[in-house]
């Protein structure tokens, strides 16, 4: 526990401008991220008397190690720097509402040629057409596979697009009928546009000008006996009839409004947000958050705003049971004429009253679970810390695994559980090759050395990135016996390293090792904390096959063009786009194979010569066994979608 009379600046070093401020802790990591008006006035109230500040600040002020600030030029830049940081960072002490990126959108990507209808998390530009969010992703598939139907708008991505205009030939979807096939001229770029407008038209609430021109159209159908064509149209209406009903209408005059519903307790908070369009609920999404700090009901719902609007456009209303702390300030931020106030009367003020219900049926469950966990975690982590006999529980802890296939493709990986729930933003994989990879312990010598040095001294990245992979664990398990516990311990030793615990779980008997010690602990069947070392070092397996598999399947689909002197992956990738197969390219003439960027009249019969003078029956087999796709030779990462080579 630090004093904070340690490193309190002194009073007249602060400026008294607007701006952000940061505690950090010993280890220089971020642990709360403030805004003030006054930063000399705001900054003194933290350096009081320990006795007469608020339990969770002076919580705070006795972790922290050092503070700092920044000046901005007025109080929004500060609200938008002070959002930003926590989202950077993630302070422990700061309240931060969670799942605020979980929810899905549909989107039309009108800034595109041709536009794209797609479902995404992700960051949408000005130029889009929003939808959502939806609380479930398999509820907008639905609707999506719905409008389809009867708006057959491009939903493929940019590959699959180029490479139908290659072919000429469209996608299944084209075929199916759930795509007018813009990529082979089926239908005309403008008249694509013009269907995605009234695709966006009809998700926006305008839904009686298209069901009514259908159902006049199906009448007229069968009135002619076109019975095929009418009984198109018919399901064309129940796929438009269905989506409608999705959406009930629960406001009169066709508002857009978004209802921020509130509920908290000493402990924690929980917002609700109904999204309103057109008079009927089209979205809905819910945060809770733990109050570390002395925010009143007003600072939540400013951070709530903040959160909401920062990333996305707010409607004409905005409707609140409290107003925030700086009004001015959140509209300024908003960027547009927007209606922030709390309902009087009527049926806003009954739907908002709804809202709130949701907020307080939220925080019951999660006060809940919550309970349950916490119990459950606590007890684990001080049951694990007094079977190894550590000073106090292990609040962060890092299990490693070693994985490999007959000693090839050998492989390590690290996860992290803080406080005894998995940090995946934290999780770190190895590659091991050389003498590191001749057995297990030496494999587990080597990631355990990296590991600390890299502990010892950071690499130069971004700040945060070095702070977060360089704080200090309370504990690091390996999977397995004596021999890895005992090959950690001499990475251990060399570098000097006292101050982290060492212990090993075995799969046999699931006991727990300690260096130097002669037995293993053993831990009862029933333990929270046996549960807990199972957890992570099933975890870490997980993630160590997951790269293993990754890295064996890309060293599986080497490509006839890997070697080749002077061709790397930009130009086999643009080989690979132009020609699409490697026997193509064999066939292909050096005038063709210089068309493309990059490949001159040297490189171009360079190529040539490789692929001919490798033409054989198992070359030839080889190239038979892999269809258009596999010869692509893209190795995609199955952890994070990442493209590893091609």
């Amino acid at each position: 526990m630090a004093d904070p009379s340690t490193y309190r600046p002194a009073t007249g070093s602060i400026p008294t401008r607007p701006g952000v401020y940061r505690f950090r802790d010993e280890h220089g990591r971020v642990i709360y991220v403030g805004k003030a008006k006054n930063l000399r006035q705001r900054l003194s109230n933290y350096f009081q008397d320990l006795a007469v500040l608020h339990e969770r600040t002076r919580r705070m002020v006795t972790t922290a190690a050092s503070v700092e600030w920044t000046v901005v030029g007025t109080e929004v830049e500060a609200l938008t720097l002070e959002y930003t940081w926590i989202k950077e960072f993630d302070p422990r002490f700061n309240v931060k509402f969670r799942d605020d990126k979980s929810y899905p959108y549909l989107v039309l990507t009108m800034g595109e040629k041709v536009p794209r209808v797609q479902i995404t998390r992700r960051p949408r530009t000005k130029s889009d057409r929003v939808f959502g969010p939806y609380p479930q992703v398999g509820a907008i598939r639905e609707t999506l596979d719905l409008m389809l139907r009867v708006f057959p708008v491009r939903s493929c991505s940019a590959g699959v697009y180029r490479r139908a205009e290659r072919s000429g030939r469209p996608c299944l979807l084209g075929f199916i009928g759930k795509c007018a096939a813009p990529c082979v001229g089926d239908i005309s770029e403008a008249e694509h546009r013009r269907l995605a407008e009234q695709f966006a038209d009809f998700m926006a609430g305008n839904t009686a000008t298209y069901t009514r021109r259908i159902e006049k159209e199906m009448r007229e159908a069968a009135a002619a006996m076109d019975y095929e064509r009418a009984a198109g149209l018919r399901d064309d209406l129940q796929a438009l009839t269905t989506v409608m009903e999705k959406n009930s209408v629960v406001l009169s005059d066709a508002t857009d409004a978004d209802l921020v519903g509130f509920a908290q307790d000493e402990l924690e908070a929980s917002v609700q947000v109904f999204h309103v369009r057109g008079g009927r609920i089209r979205g809905q999404r819910g945060w809770t958050a733990e109050i570390l700090d002395t925010s009143t009901a007003a600072d939540l719902i400013e951070r709530a705003l903040t959160t909401l609007y920062t990333e996305g456009a707010a409607p004409k209303e905005v409707l609140v049971p409290v107003l925030p702390t700086h009004r001015d300030q959140v509209l300024e931020l908003i960027g547009r004429p927007v209606d922030l106030r709390i309902p009087q009367r009527g049926e806003k003020k009954d739907l908002l009253a709804t809202v709130t219900d949701n907020a307080l049926e939220a925080l019951r469950l999660h006060r809940l679970k919550r309970t349950g966990d916490i119990t459950a975690r606590t007890k684990a982590l001080e049951d694990l810390g007094e079977a190894l006999e550590l000073a106090e529980p292990p609040l962060r802890i890092e299990c490693f695994d070693i994985s490999h296939s007959h000693g090839t493709n050998v492989v390590g990986s690290q996860v992290v559980f803080e406080d005894g729930l998995p940090k995946k933003s934290e999780y770190r994989r190895y590659s091991v090759s050389g003498d590191a990879a001749r057995d297990d312990t030496a494999s587990m010598y080597d990631v355990i050395t990296r590991r600390l040095k890299h502990h010892l001294d950071p690499p130069e990245k971004t700040e945060e990135e070095s702070r977060r992979f360089a704080y200090p664990p309370s504990l690091i398990l390996v999977d397995g016996g004596a021999p890895q516990v005992a090959a950690a311990q001499r990475a251990f030793d060399e570098l000097g390293i006292t101050d982290i615990a060492l212990a090993g779980i075995a799969k046999r008997l699931e006991e727990i090792w300690v260096p130097g010690d002669e037995y293993p602990v053993i831990l009862p069947r029933t333990s929270e904390a046996l549960f807990l070392v199972q957890r992570l070092r099933d975890e870490a397996h997980r993630f160590a096959i997951t790269y293993h598999r990754s890295k064996r399947g890309r060293a599986m689909q080497a490509s006839a063009l890997d070697g080749i002197p002077g061709l790397g992956p930009a130009r086999r990738r643009s080989l690979l786009d132009r020609f699409v197969t490697v026997s193509a390219i064999r066939s292909a003439s050096e005038e063709e194979l210089q068309q493309v960027d990059g490949i001159g009249p040297a490189l171009a019969a360079q190529i040539l010569t490789a692929l001919r003078s490798e033409e054989a029956p198992e070359t030839d087999a080889a190239s038979a066994s892999a269809t258009d796709d596999d010869s692509l030779g893209v190795t995609v990462d199955m952890a994070t979608g990442e493209i590893l080579d091609t």
